[in-house]
């Protein structure tokens, strides 16, 4: 939550903290991914909510069981990032489940890795990190949709929940 209030770009300050909204914390919802890297991949423009969409490249697909079923997901690396030093080793998880719409924001919910996190060719995906892009707070950001193939067919009972001020904007 430190995040939110040191990054000049939030639209949220602190009176605004007593408005999110977590689900409780679920050794469930982390799980261990296959990792299949993707080479070759063409870059493109992941469309936002609103202006203009950046430049991504899918950088390799998840594979892991959740809820005793097979699931997959795609991780992105932002072409932008990737030219900054601090960003070089970010992966970028955007994803949508049952729960949007109702329980979390119905654009979907986020998820920030780093290369580092795959090791032997796995990686651990911790759905009680997923975070609400600043959409889902204020008009007037440029969040990326996640894309389709990034639906999950399950509630993801994790994570941040829908602000609970939302009703304000």
């Amino acid at each position: 939550m430190a995040d939110f209030l040191t990054d000049g770009h939030s639209p949220l300050k602190k009176d605004d903290l007593q408005y999110l909204r977590f689900y409780d914390a679920d050794s469930t919802y982390r799980v261990t991914a296959t990792v299949e890297l993707l080479s070759n991949q063409s870059t493109f423009v992941m469309p936002v909510f609103s202006g203009t969409g950046r430049e991504y490249v899918k950088y390799a697909l998840l594979k892991f069981a959740l809820q005793g079923k097979p699931m997959e997901l795609t991780i992105y690396k932002s072409l932008a990032l990737a030219s900054l030093p601090q960003y070089q080793d970010y992966l970028f998880l955007p994803f949508t489940d049952e729960t949007n719409g109702t329980e979390t924001y119905g654009g979907g919910r986020y998820m920030d890795m780093r290369l580092g996190e795959i090791k032997n060719g796995m990686m651990v995906i911790d759905f009680n990190k997923a975070y609400n892009p600043y959409c889902a707070f204020a008009a007037g950001y440029s969040c990326p949709k996640p894309p389709n193939e990034n639906a999950l067919q399950v509630p993801i009972k994790a994570g941040e929940k829908i602000y609970a001020a939302a009703k304000k904007h």
